[in-house]
Order: structure tokens, then C-alpha cells, then sequence
């Protein structure tokens, strides 16, 4: 359950404030809840089972303690990277030919490839011995992170300005990425 639980952890917090989190925001004030909340979750089971995948691979060739360490460097990157990032535009919902299921489900896994949280996943597969542990956290982290964009993000974007929110997400990464590397290192 470490898997489980450290990984949840790790792509909810850093998904609060994502632009996905906007982008759901959006999608939800034009369509149906439930086919967004529908495509949304389709579209984040696809994005991380490829994730989990690939870093099932690349953890099976690369020794566990040169992966503890790259992940290290990775999250601190990720920790830079989001607080060196400018505040991001909330994106639209577009009509689409496609209907909203299909649109929200494409538009997120579009969004996502190449995201902090999709590479966070990816390393954290390749970390942990449980691919199904770490595929759960990630696809339950991101479904309640985008969930509550869902029902509270209005609210919380009219009240907290986005750097604080930015700054939050970049710190956690900073903090995981500080705590593994001292892990790697000294253990």
C-alpha cells in the first residue's frame, strides 16, 4: 500500500492548480458533469497506464538505485520547472464535433502527455515493484484532484490567486525531490 498511497499523494497535490484541473473547470461549465467526469476519467486511465508501462520497463533495465536517484532529480526539475512557470491561461471548451465524452477524453490526453504528473507516475512505476499500486494512486489522485476542480475550482480560483497555488504544487515537488535524493544518497 506504500505504492498506493505515495503516488496518490504525489499526483494529487501536484495536480491542484494544473491546467487540466482549468481545463475540466471549463468543459464542466458547458457540458454534462457526468460525461465530463466520464471522459475526464477515460482519458487519465489512458495517459497513466502508459505511463505506468513504460516505467515498468525502463525500472526492469535500470537499477533500483540509479532510478531512486534520477526520480530525485526528476521531481526537484519539476519542483523548478512549476515555479519558474508563468501563471496559465484557463483553457476553453471548444464545441466539437465529437460530443463531450469523446472531446473531454481526447483534450485530456492531449493535455497531460509530457505533464509533470505523467512523468511523476512514470518514474514512481519504474521506483515501486507494484505497477498495479502505483496505476490505482496516480488514476485515484488525478480523478479526485480534477473532481474537486470540478465542484470547487470556481471558488477556489476567484479566492486564492493562481501563483499561490503554483508556488504550493512546486514546493511539493521540491519537497519529494529533497527527500529522495537524500534517500538515494545516504541510504
Amino acid at each position: 500500500m506504500e505504492a498506493f498511497w505515495s503516488v496518490f499523494l504525489v499526483v494529487f497535490l501536484a495536480e491542484m492548480g494544473d491546467k487540466t484541473q482549468f481545463l475540466v473547470m471549463a468543459f464542466a461549465a458547458k457540458y454534462d458533469w457526468r460525461r465530463v467526469f466520464a471522459g475526464m476519467f477515460c482519458g487519465i486511465l489512458v495517459v497513466h497506464s502508459l505511463s505506468v508501462g513504460v516505467g515498468r520497463l525502463v525500472g526492469d533495465l535500470v537499477p533500483q538505485d540509479i532510478m531512486a536517484l534520477i526520480a530525485a532529480v526528476l521531481f526537484l526539475g519539476f519542483g523548478i520547472w512549476t515555479l519558474g512557470s508563468k501563471d496559465d491561461d484557463e483553457e476553453e471548451a471548444h464545441d466539437s464535433r465529437f460530443g463531450p465524452f469523446l472531446t473531454v477524453a481526447l483534450t485530456f490526453i492531449v493535455g497531460e502527455m509530457g505533464d509533470k504528473t505523467q512523468f511523476a507516475a512514470m518514474m514512481m512505476a519504474a521506483q515501486y515493484d507494484s505497477w498495479v499500486q502505483v496505476l490505482c494512486g496516480a488514476v485515484a489522485g488525478m480523478v479526485l484532484a480534477d473532481s474537486m476542480g470540478i465542484l470547487v475550482g470556481t471558488f477556489l480560483h476567484r479566492r486564492l490567486p493562481d501563483a499561490f497555488l503554483r508556488y504550493l504544487s512546486g514546493g511539493i515537488f521540491l519537497l519529494f525531490g529533497l527527500v529522495g535524493l537524500w534517500n538515494a544518497v545516504f541510504r
